[in-house]
C-alpha cells in the first residue's frame, strides 16, 4: 500500500455510533481500497511515483467522493504499475507487486495492487482504472470480477489520466454482485467531465436486478477466435477457456464462433493505440491541477530520474518527443481508424444478433516476475471501442510447486454501449453455475471469502 487513511478507523467508529445508516448508505461501511491515481483529499496521489511523492490533490476524485457518500471506508491507496502504463505492476514508489496465487508472477496490471489486497482479503473490494486492460489484466490474474464501463459511464474527474479516447476506471471484486453495489455507486453525470453527458438516463434503477442465474438461457455470444493464440505458452489459457465455453452453453447461451482478423489484438494494438499523442498534454494538465506537484510537467518527471526506468523510458521519452501531440495529422487518421473498428464491432453484433462477445483477457498466463510487460492481452477490444467489459473468474491452470491452486485465467464478455446490466447478468449466471472463486493460500482467510 502506498499510503493508509488515517481516518479510516474513526469513520468505522461513527457507524458503530450510529447503525441506522446501514439502511440509508448502501456502501455503509464498506472497506476498500483505491488504485494511487485517485485523487484523494486525505492521502497523497502519486500514481506509484518517487516523482511524486507527497503529491495531494486538493480534493476527491467525483467518483471517490460518490463512494465516501455512499458510506464506504476507503482504507488506503494500492500500490500499482506506475502512472498506469503497463501491465506488470510494478512502480518507483511501491516497487514490484506479487501475485498472491504464484509470488514468482505478477499480478497484472496496471491495478494489480488494488487486484491483490482484493484477492487476499485485504479489503472487500476496490478500484482500477482501464486504458488497455488494466481492470480486466488483475481481475484475470487474480481470481477476480473486473468491469470496464462504457466510456463516460462513471467521470474521470480526478483520476490521472493516460488517455482521453481510452480511459475508464471502475470496480474490482470478489464477486460479480459487489461489482453490481459498486457500478450503482460510481455510475452518473458529472458536470466536470463532458464525457458522462452521455450517460444521462443510463443508470437503471438497480443493477442488481440483473442479477439472475438463468440469465445465460438464450443468450447469444460471439466466440472472437482471432483473439485466442495457438502456440504452446497458450495451452493452459486455450484449456481453462474451452472448458468455461462448455459451461457457458450448459448454462443456456448460444455459441457463435467469430473469425474475424479485424479483431487481432496485436494488430489493433500496434496501429490504433492513441496513449502516446494523448499522454503528455493530459498529463501536464492533471499535475498543474494538483497544488504541491513535486512535477510540473512530463519533462521535469523524465528529468528527476525518479521512476522505473526499465518499465517507463521507451514511452515517457517518446511521449514527450511528440511535439505536435493531438496536433498531429497522424494522430486524426489514428482516430479515424478507431471509429471504423468501432463501427465495424458494433456490426458484427447486428449481423450475428449477439448479446455479447466472449474471449480470455490474456491468451497466456501473467507473467512472471522480472519481464516488462504482460504478452498477449486482448483488452485493446474494449479500449478502443469504448464498450463495457467485464472480466470473471473461468478457471485455473494445472497446480505447480509455486501455484498451488494454479495460476487463475479470466475471461471477458464485452457489450455493446450501455449494457452492463446485460453483462453483469451473464457474469453472475456463469459464477453461480462455475464457482471458481478460490482464496489464494498466501494470505490469510478473513471472515467468508464469499464476500
Amino acid at each position: 500500500m502506498h499510503a493508509q487513511n488515517p481516518t479510516a478507523l474513526a469513520q468505522a467508529e461513527a457507524f458503530d455510533k450510529d447503525p441506522s445508516r446501514l439502511a440509508t448508505e448502501p456502501l455503509a461501511c464498506m472497506p476498500l481500497v483505491l488504485m494511487d491515481n485517485y485523487n484523494t483529499a486525505e492521502m497523497p496521489t502519486t500514481g506509484g511515483s518517487k516523482a511524486l511523492e507527497g503529491a495531494r490533490p486538493a480534493e476527491d476524485a467525483f467518483a471517490v467522493a460518490k463512494l465516501r457518500k455512499a458510506g464506504a471506508n476507503i482504507l488506503a491507496k494500492a500500490n500499482m504499475q506506475e502512472l498506469a502504463l503497463g501491465g506488470v505492476s510494478v512502480s518507483s514508489l511501491g516497487g514490484q507487486v506479487r501475485n498472491p496465487y504464484d509470488l514468482t508472477r505478477t499480478p497484472g496490471g496496471s491495478s494489480g495492487g488494488t487486484g491483490v489486497a482484493v484477492a487476499a482479503n485485504l479489503a472487500l473490494a476496490g478500484t482500477g482504472s482501464d486504458t488497455v486492460n488494466s481492470i480486466r489484466s488483475p481481475a484475470s490474474a487474480n481470481n477476480l470480477v473486473g468491469l470496464r464501463p462504457t466510456q463516460g459511464l462513471i467521470s474521470l474527474s480526478g483520476v490521472m489520466p493516460v488517455s482521453k479516447t481510452q480511459d475508464a476506471i471502475g470496480p474490482l471484486t470478489r464477486t460479480v454482485a459487489d461489482a453490481a453495489a459498486l457500478l450503482q455507486v460510481m455510475a452518473g453525470v458529472d458536470p466536470n467531465d463532458p464525457l458522462t453527458a452521455k450517460g444521462e438516463g443510463q443508470v437503471p434503477a438497480s443493477y442488481a436486478a440483473f442479477l439472475k442465474p438463468d440469465a445465460l438461457k438464450g443468450a447469444r455470444l460471439g466466440v472472437v477466435r482471432a483473439l485466442f493464440a495457438t502456440k504452446p505458452e497458450h495451452e493452459a489459457v486455450n484449456s481453462v477457456m474451452q472448458a468455461a465455453l462448455d459451461r457457458l452453453r450448459e448454462a443456456g447461451a448460444v455459441l457463435v464462433t467469430i473469425d474475424d482478423m479485424a479483431f487481432d489484438a496485436d494488430t489493433l494494438n500496434a496501429q490504433d493505440d492513441v496513449q502516446s499523442y494523448e499522454f503528455k498534454a493530459l498529463f501536464n494538465a492533471y499535475l498543474a491541477s494538483v497544488p504541491n506537484a513535486p512535477q510540473k510537467d512530463l519533462a521535469g518527471l523524465i528529468a528527476s530520474g525518479l521512476y522505473a526506468k526499465p518499465a517507463l523510458d521507451k514511452f515517457l521519452t517518446g511521449a514527450e518527443a511528440r511535439q505536435t501531440g493531438m496536433q498531429d495529422p497522424e494522430y486524426k487518421a489514428w482516430l479515424d481508424r478507431i471509429a471504423a473498428f468501432k463501427a465495424h464491432v458494433a456490426s458484427v453484433f447486428a449481423s450475428e444478433r449477439l448479446d455479447a462477445l466472449v474471449y480470455p483477457q490474456q491468451q497466456r498466463l501473467v507473467v512472471p516476475i522480472g519481464e516488462l510487460n504482460q504478452a498477449d492481452r486482448n483488452g485493446i477490444v474494449a479500449g478502443l471501442t469504448g464498450f463495457p467489459a467485464i472480466d470473471i473468474p473461468a478457471g485455473f491452470s494445472p497446480p505447480s510447486d509455486s501455484a498451488p491452486l494454479g495460476v487463475p485465467v479470466g475471461m471477458d464478455l464485452l457489450g455493446l454501449p450501455w449494457t452492463e446490466g446485460k453483462l453483469l447478468g451473464f457474469a453472475y449466471a456463469f459464477e453461480q453455475a462455475a464457482k471458481l472463486r478460490r482464496p489464494p493460500q498466501s494470505a490469510p482467510t478473513v471472515g467468508s471469502d464469499s464476500k
